[in-house]
């Protein structure tokens, strides 16, 4: 696997662009995106877990019924969610605006939006700016730009990737871009997520691949512990590679979903980089577990642990709190047979063995956690289960950002 530039225009027949309409005001930012596929494609989709749904999720699960997808809408700005049955008919406005102008079936549209609860979304300004939207469709690098910042909110970095891969022969490449930053907690993580290949694939190896795609990625990070009324992770898939067709099991397609997988752990990882008021990326592993799903779970249980978030931020070597988090997970484990290390750049350090402390340096242990990145290692020393999962530091900015988001 070999990463290339471009982003979700880096596979071939797609094409995006983002524009400032003014959906929210006050802001100049680019806040309506477009991504095209200038063919028909395969598309498989996730939504968020929550109840609450959002106008956009809502019509965006009718619309994916189908299988097939031309475009994604999206705008930022605004979440449209919590807004009656005037939201549905704006989400669904959206994407007959984008179908008219790009000649196609609105069901071949999906709708994603992210930004204020609670507020209508003032159609009037879409409306008056699908027709330049359309008009801004490029491909390469010059389209995914546009597009990414267009669903940025409170995101400080953007979070991209494309790779390219060989199966049976042909190049496939896949890109995706991700907005997120805080509301942020499994099931999905907050977020919009949009991938897209030009792999032959069938749509159950495609949904299949997405599944196991995110399950590992997405659903393993956690910023604050909320989960979004907004979350959507879609692929699009369009056959232009010219590969012999990916089927569910065969070995192009365990070839292709580890590459998959590969692009969303790295979304995964940028997102908690840029988690609110963060200043360290958290990486926790979890080894010894009876297996790998009671590993998951523990593994995000100290990633988001609040006292374990602002221990980090503080370079406070407290173990404890990553002992107290294992303990209240839920699974069962063995604390006389569990270790802890702290791991960075800057080296590593071992503070618990065996159920019991380990003599540490305190200089040591503060240098090696003022690094921009920290991984927390706790082996159970039991079972061959292994998880990983990613969080942030918890800081006072985090509590800034989010004491006046509305305003």
């Amino acid at each position: 696997m070999k990463e290339i530039t471009g982003g979700v225009c880096a596979p071939k027949g797609f094409k995006a662009g983002g524009i400032w309409c003014g959906i929210k005001a006050g802001s100049k930012k680019r806040d309506l995106a477009l991504i095209y596929s200038e063919k028909s494609s395969d598309a498989a989709a996730m939504f968020t877990a929550n109840r609450v749904k959002a106008a956009s999720v809502l019509v965006s699960q009718e619309h994916l019924a189908g299988g097939k997808l031309r475009a994604i809408i999206a705008n930022s700005g605004n979440a449209n969610a919590c807004t009656g049955q005037a939201g549905l008919d704006a989400a669904r406005r959206m994407a007959e605006l984008a179908a008219a102008e790009l000649k196609t079936n609105p069901k071949e549209v999906a709708v994603a939006s992210t930004g204020v609860i609670g507020v209508p979304l003032p159609i009037a300004a879409i409306e008056s700016g699908v027709k330049p939207l359309v008009n801004s469709l490029h491909s390469g690098e010059e389209g995914h730009a546009a597009a990414l910042e267009a669903i940025m909110t409170t995101d400080i970095r953007k979070k991209e990737i494309a790779v390219e891969i060989e199966i049976g022969g042909s190049r496939i490449a896949i890109g995706g871009m991700t907005k997120g930053s805080g509301m942020m907690h499994p099931n999905m993580a907050t977020m919009l997520c949009f991938l897209t290949t030009d792999a032959a694939i069938s749509p159950d190896a495609l949904d299949k691949s997405l599944r196991l795609a995110v399950q590992r990625s997405f659903h393993r990070i956690t910023i604050d512990g909320d989960t979004s009324t907004n979350d959507t992770v879609i692929i699009m898939a369009n056959g232009e590679a010219g590969n012999p067709p990916i089927t569910a099991g065969s070995a192009a397609c365990e070839i292709f979903a580890a590459a998959l997988e590969k692009c969303c752990i790295a979304l995964a990882r940028q997102m908690a980089r840029d988690g609110e008021g963060a200043t360290k990326l958290l990486t926790v592993t979890v080894k010894g577990a009876a297996d790998e799903k009671t590993a998951e779970v523990m593994a995000r249980t100290v990633a988001g642990s609040s006292l374990v978030k602002a221990a980090c931020f503080g370079a406070d070597a407290n173990y404890g709190r990553v002992l107290c988090a294992l303990g209240y997970a839920g699974p069962d484990f063995n604390l006389e047979k569990t270790g802890v290390v702290f791991k960075s750049r800057a080296g590593e350090i071992e503070l618990f063995k065996n159920g019991m402390p380990v003599l540490f340096s305190e200089e040591n242990a503060k240098r090696i956690l003022s690094e921009e990145e920290i991984e927390i290692v706790a082996d159970l020393g039991g079972g061959p289960g292994t998880s990983t999962a990613w969080g942030c530091d918890l800081t006072y900015d985090y509590v800034k950002i989010n004491g006046d988001y509305r305003s």
